[in-house]
């Protein structure tokens, strides 16, 4: 059962009973647990920029006392192809995602209704090919890469069908700029829905980020909002998956659709090969 846990992480906590996170004993760590895992990805009509190209993802996430993380690090085009969409993109992207519980902090049951457990999340984004800065003209004038920080309370919520859920509200700090651009909403979540005799099975996993608030001066290329909306399909075992997703992207990053940055607006495609370590 031990190993179970560590090779699906927060896919098989995700389907466990639903406690609120109470550490009024003082023991911060009898929910420890961490996994890893790696993803060869391949992307279709990625936006912005409708990109296709492949990626390798390292993947992680887990509970150590009062502190619970998640993060990834990508690889983009393997095989250094002078063809690939990501040529001259820098190589790597990396997000991670550290939260501290309030529970855990302050050794009270914070828990209410259907909230599980509060935290101070945080969220940092960095690399990953840079955003392009443009003139009045629209003419591009500079490319920084993404430097990007975001701080806010995040929740553990438990909603029909879907069980835990994470709940994250932030408001965004750009580090290359200096200055605060709007607020991001953030769910995550994972609901195992068919079992098969084996121990294996599928899931419908997946998130939403809604950004808004976001500073539209520049109306050529920003509006005051958008997101994504990411829903996938995947088979697990012990330690393989093999998954589907499909990403609705509306004016992502807050970019206008058909503005400066292009099309920023539509479909993706992503299909996923995963081992577990």
């Amino acid at each position: 059962m031990k190993k179970t846990l560590l090779a699906l992480g927060l896919a098989v906590t995700a389907a466990m009973p639903a406690f609120a996170a109470d550490y009024t004993d003082g023991d911060t760590h009898k929910n420890d647990y961490n996994w890893l895992q790696g993803n060869l990805m391949y992307a279709v009509n990625e936006l912005p920029g409708e990109s296709n190209h492949d990626y390798l993802e390292l993947e992680f996430g887990g509970r150590s006392g009062i502190l619970d993380y998640y993060g990834y690090a990508d690889v983009f085009n393997l095989a250094s192809s002078d063809s690939s969409d990501k040529a001259d993109s820098e190589k790597i992207f990396i997000k991670f995602a550290p939260r501290i519980s309030l529970d855990g902090l302050t050794g009270t049951d914070l828990s209410f209704g259907p909230v599980q457990e509060l935290y101070f999340a945080t969220l940092f984004n960095w690399g990953g090919g840079g955003s392009t800065v443009f003139d009045a003209t629209g003419n591009a004038i500079e490319t920084e890469t993404v430097n990007n920080s975001f701080w806010g309370i995040g929740s553990d919520v438990m909603v029909p069908w879907l069980g835990k859920v994470g709940l994250n509200f932030y408001a965004l700090y750009d580090l290359n700029e200096k200055d605060w651009d709007g607020f991001q909403v953030s769910t995550n979540w994972f609901k195992p829905f068919y079992f098969f005799e084996n121990g294996s099975f599928f899931s419908y996993q997946g998130y939403i980020d809604y950004q808004f608030g976001v500073d539209d001066d520049f109306a050529a290329l920003k509006t005051d909002n958008g997101g994504v909306w990411y829903n996938g399909i995947y088979w697990h075992s012990e330690n393989f998956a093999v998954g589907y997703g499909l990403k609705a992207f509306k004016d992502v990053y807050g970019l206008r659709d058909g503005g400066f940055a292009g099309k920023t607006t539509g479909l993706g495609h992503y299909f996923a090969v995963t081992y577990k370590f």
